[in-house]
């Protein structure tokens, strides 16, 4: 059973599951003696495996830390500490207190996920640092090292010289160890901008990033892949990472309004900072679940309710300005529309219809006369919500705030009771803002103005999350905080979106390339899932623009990039025209039991098999950039011997951006467990299969 942990303070908990170790003696046995001879070992702990070992240490007054992966520097010595307000830095004159151990191993189960089973297995150590002096103030740092990455928090005790907590900078450090002569390639989106996280990804060498959001991931020369971000990030502002000189990064956390970027009471603990290491991109992916395991478990109960769903929407039209989202003779969310979407929905087997733009205050400056529980004349809600449910289709509720978060939460009860009242379990909540551009209000009526990624969003996020629980509403957020990994704790917060999708495709310059998906999984979706909005089976955007895909890509989108809650998201018209890939888009799964990544590279291609929950069959996809690729796949969880139906939907003949991009070929075939797969993908497409049991 999983353990329960206050997210406030994530105290280390007293008894383990199945397989758990605990006590200093056998912590200290299990240390390698490389570990050991690098360092105190008072100060060191190592991974279950024994391969990887993060050692803290005292270098000239300053707290600092390194991570080595089989006796070999990942990070070199880096600097930890604070600049507090009116108390100056906690940095200097440190000294180690003695360091508590334990370790852990269990396994949970998802509510819904990429894996049903997650295996949450580290060792843990727990040491103070001691400021000398006359201030004495105590900052406990708590590290659990896994076999595949670290995590490590600040955690602030309950102390009289530091009660009122006032943090004006984190000054954590990420010193990276080159890997080789050239030092490492880095995939990053830059981070204080004012299109939030939607960047397309820099790839540069990583002494050449500026100020970056997180997850970053570097590639070194000897193929060692990182990834750094942070994880259960709940009341405190998201750290962007600033190169300060040569690869030596430092936090830099989000800007607030109230001049401290952080306000705590103590006792409190920071969000963890997460170092992800593997050999190769795939296994970046496998070992992402390191984000999930340092969340504190489910908060919610029984959450049956929130189901992974395929939906359809009024959403497209208005990017590909056919309809407006805003009242007048464009309007898309009438009466007329949606019954026209449920009955495609109904006919089709999606699960619901997204209607955007059916409440009053469209677009208006900053949000300031949205009315969430008031519809246009044109829109009739009880209308609406009735048809749907005869026709055994749900409603997907639209939130938009033009990033006006404080009105939000003044009329957030008002309008979450309207949906529960309207058997309405899922919105889709946005924050249409320029970075800084998220408005609230002091007490007084003063406005303030904040980032998407500060303090007040952290906790608004979190507030939504809840309000939206007690009605047993899951939350889709659009022009979020990035994900950390909180829907652990919040399984309510389902999916999000907090990079490029598919609207850029539409209307961007430049439409979003074909290294973008391979290049997301491996950056943006190591920290969770993530609303693409694919299933553009017209290649179209607006004005006729041609989408720089293949038919076949948009389908593999849906394996390749995970979402609990996946749209379906072009015209029913276009559906209709495509049958192939419509009968794709109805039976792939949107619920996973376990998750493979079976091949990649960065930017260039990806190749993921996922299998149904609670089923026999496999669902793989591919997709490559602009350079065409024949992938073997090899299948290896497939029982040996066993037979299977593999039917395929690839690129055809012909096809690639630069031939015929709808040119398609569905077919299928007879495989054995054990069997390699030939599959070709043109420049710029993809593929997707599904694989069932022969018998």
């Amino acid at each position: 059973m999983p353990i329960k942990m206050p997210l406030a303070r994530l105290r280390l908990p007293t008894r383990w599951t199945h397989a758990a170790l605990a006590g200093v003696t056998a912590l200290l046995l299990a240390l390698p003696s490389a570990a050991v001879a690098q360092g105190d070992p008072d100060h060191t702990a190592c991974s279950p495996d024994g391969k990887l070992c993060f050692a803290l240490a005292i270098d000239g007054g300053i707290a600092t830390y390194r991570v080595d992966r089989e006796g070999a520097p990942v990070i070199v010595p880096s600097k930890l500490g604070f600049q507090l307000h009116g108390g100056g830095k906690w940095q200097n004159g440190m000294e180690l207190g003695e360091a508590t151990r334990a370790s852990h191993d269990e396994t949970w189960e998802q509510p819904w996920g990429e894996n049903r089973l997650v295996r949450d297995r580290y060792n843990e150590m727990r040491v103070p640092i001691v400021e000398q002096g006359r201030a004495q103030r105590v900052i406990d740092l708590v590290v659990r090292v896994f076999d595949g990455g670290v995590g490590f928090s600040y955690e602030f005790p309950d102390q009289p010289q530091l009660a009122d907590v006032r943090i004006d900078e984190e000054l954590t450090e990420f010193n990276l160890a080159p890997g080789g002569d050239a030092g490492p390639d880095a995939w990053w989106i830059p981070g204080g901008e004012w299109n939030r996280y939607e960047y397309l990804y820099h790839h540069t060498p990583a002494n050449q990033v500026g100020m970056a959001h997180s997850p970053i991931t570097f590639r070194r020369q000897d193929g060692l892949h990182i990834s750094i971000h942070e994880a259960a990030l709940a009341d405190y502002s998201a750290f962007w990472l600033q190169r300060i000189d040569g690869l030596r990064f430092r936090t830099f956390l989000a800007p607030s309004s109230q001049g401290s970027k952080v306000h705590r009471a103590a006792p409190f603990t920071t969000p963890w900072r997460t170092i992800t290491i593997a050999t190769d991109a795939p296994g970046l992916y496998a070992a992402s679940d390191i984000l999930l395991n340092l969340n504190e478990p489910n908060r919610l109960g029984d959450v049956r309710w929130a189901k992974p769903q395929k939906y359809v929407g009024i959403w497209w039209a208005m990017h590909l300005d056919k309809w407006s989202w805003n009242d007048g003779p464009k309007h898309g969310a009438t009466t007329q529309h949606t019954l026209d979407y449920i009955d495609f929905a109904a006919a089709h087997g999606f699960d619901s219809v997204l209607v955007e733009g059916w409440n009053k205050g469209w677009w208006s400056e900053s949000g300031r006369n949205f009315q969430f529980a008031e519809a246009y004349p044109d829109f009739d809600m009880d209308r609406v919500t009735a048809y749907a449910k005869k026709r055994g289709v749900e409603i997907m509720g639209h939130h938009e705030t033009a990033g006006n978060a404080g009105l939000y939460e003044r009329q957030l009860d008002e309008a979450l009771d309207y949906y529960e009242r309207h058997g309405i379990h899922s919105v889709k909540t946005g924050y249409v803002a320029d970075a800084g551009g998220i408005l609230r209000e002091d007490p007084d009526g003063t406005e303030q103005w904040e980032y998407h990624d500060g303090q007040f969003m952290a906790r608004h996020h979190v507030l939504v999350a809840e309000a939206a629980a007690r009605r047993h509403i899951a939350v889709d957020a659009h022009e979020p905080i990035k994900d950390t990994g909180l829907r652990r704790t919040y399984p309510n917060m389902m999916t999000r979106e907090g990079a490029r999708g598919f609207e850029y495709m539409a209307w961007g310059e430049p439409p979003n390339p074909p290294s973008h998906e391979p290049t997301l999984l491996f950056t943006r979706m190591l920290s969770g899932p993530f609303d693409l909005t694919p299933g553009i089976v017209s290649l179209e955007g607006r004005d006729g623009r041609p989408i720089p895909n293949t038919l076949a890509r948009q389908l593999a989108d849906y394996v390749v990039i995970y979402s609990p809650l996946q749209m379906a998201a072009d015209l029913p018209e276009n559906y209709l025209k495509r049958p192939d890939a419509l009968a794709f888009i109805k039976q792939v799964p949107v619920d996973w039991e376990q998750t493979r990544v079976l091949k990649g590279r960065i930017g260039e291609y990806a190749v993921v098999a996922r299998q149904r929950r609670g089923g026999a069959d496999w669902w793989v996809g591919g997709v490559t950039d602009g350079q065409a690729r024949t992938v073997s796949l090899d299948l290896p969880f497939l029982p040996v011997g066993r037979s299977y139906i593999a039917e395929i939907w690839r690129d055809g003949p012909g096809g690639g951006i630069d031939g015929d991009r709808f040119a398609m070929v569905r077919e299928t075939r007879r495989i054995n467990g054990g069997d390699s797969l030939p599959v070709e993908m043109m420049a710029g497409g993809g593929f997707a299969l599904s694989l069932r049991p022969a018998n």
